[in-house]
């Protein structure tokens, strides 16, 4: 029986439908805190607007269950006079996609709608044919005549813009959409919180459920708020690459598959002990589970957490997702079932005052 209800998967939709590029997250983290707030006692944002919840506050033991609110976009940050827009990354998106996508340009005076042109293939004849998109080539044409009809339309250098993709279920098994890094994972920590309220699962310690933001920029919002909690446990949940499609070397990056359950990584930053907790809570429960390893970094906001505050037992619980960093990303439902059951469980079986350390 699955336990993302109807209500669940209407939230995620709408969630995931709305924009959260790097930095300008309020919209899509007001979204969430109203869907994770029935769940919780305690509700807080930060000054950079990592939003927490926080279930059996005030005691002096602290698990944190992260995921980012995040997804990557572009800056507005060239204006030619006669209107077309070149743009730089802002966190990692990808420029040889973006040729014949939508987008849509965050202005003060709302949303202006746009397109990645691109030449005809009829034009790129000869030495033309090896024209390959690059981040000093593409650009963005807003139907504009010239460079003060953009300024009009309310478009400025620093304008931020994200692609027009909606998420969609591909035959009733997989969501596919854009942003389904990481945000899926800020719907998984939500609807752990959800489980625990539903099913009155008492907690020996604080529990907080973290949405942070700026991670695809360095994991800035996961290394500001690991201050503000000083957690004693952190169990983080991001995607990782399901190599089992074309061009993917899966001896480089891993032999990961969709559909066969969320990965443990094993990693210098992820606490070993904690890592055993995750690994046993998965086998009592018979949760499917697949593991990877990282070299040296995580890449992902297990690493803020894991070197903070002198040291935080932290592990990471990763999403097997195809096509990473472009608009058709693409999760198995059982995989992001796997991920909440599997964080769920481990959380049953951390005890008060549990201890990590190694000696």
């Amino acid at each position: 029986m699955s336990i993302i209800t109807k209500k669940s998967e209407d939230f995620l939709f709408k969630y995931l439908n709305n924009a959260s590029p790097v930095g300008h997250e309020l919209s899509g983290q007001k979204l969430w805190m109203e869907y994770v707030k029935p769940s919780v006692d305690e509700l807080h944002v930060d000054n950079y607007g990592t939003a927490y919840g926080v279930i059996n506050p005030g005691k002096d033991y602290r698990v944190v269950i992260e995921g980012h609110a995040d997804e990557i976009a572009w800056y507005v940050n060239y204006i030619t006079e006669d209107g077309f827009l070149n743009v730089i990354r802002n966190g990692g998106s990808d420029h040889l996609i973006a040729p014949s996508k939508r987008v849509n340009i965050f202005t003060p005076k709302g949303v202006v709608r746009g397109v990645f042109g691109w030449p005809a293939i009829h034009t790129r004849k000869g030495e033309d044919a090896k024209l390959t998109p690059k981040l000093e080539n593409i650009f963005v044409d807003v139907g504009a005549k010239n460079d003060k009809e953009v300024e009009e339309m309310g478009i400025h250098v620093g304008c931020v813009l994200t692609f027009d993709d909606s998420l969609e279920k591909l035959n009733d098994r997989y969501y596919v959409g854009r942003a389904l890094d990481n945000r899926m994972g800020g719907f998984c920590v939500a609807e752990v919180a959800r489980l625990i309220r539903k099913n009155k699962v008492k907690l020996p310690y604080s529990l907080y459920i973290v949405n942070a933001v700026q991670e695809e920029v360095g994991l800035r919002g996961a290394e500001m708020i690991t201050q503000t909690i000083r957690p004693d446990v952190a169990i983080i949940t991001d995607v990782t690459h399901d190599t089992n499609t074309p061009l993917v070397n899966s001896k480089k990056f891993g032999n990961i598959k969709g559909g066969k359950g969320p990965t443990i990584t094993y990693s210098p930053a992820v606490h070993n002990k904690l890592q055993d907790l995750i690994i046993a809570a998965a086998n009592e429960k018979k949760i499917d589970f697949q593991r990877e390893a990282s070299s040296r970094s995580t890449g992902t906001d297990t690493d803020a957490f894991a070197y903070s505050n002198g040291g935080v037992p932290s592990a990471l619980i990763s999403l097997p997702l195809r096509y990473m960093h472009t608009t058709v990303e693409m999760a198995h439902k059982n995989d992001v079932e796997g991920v909440i059951k599997l964080i769920y469980e481990t959380l049953r079986k951390i005890e008060y005052k549990h201890n990590f350390k190694y000696l």
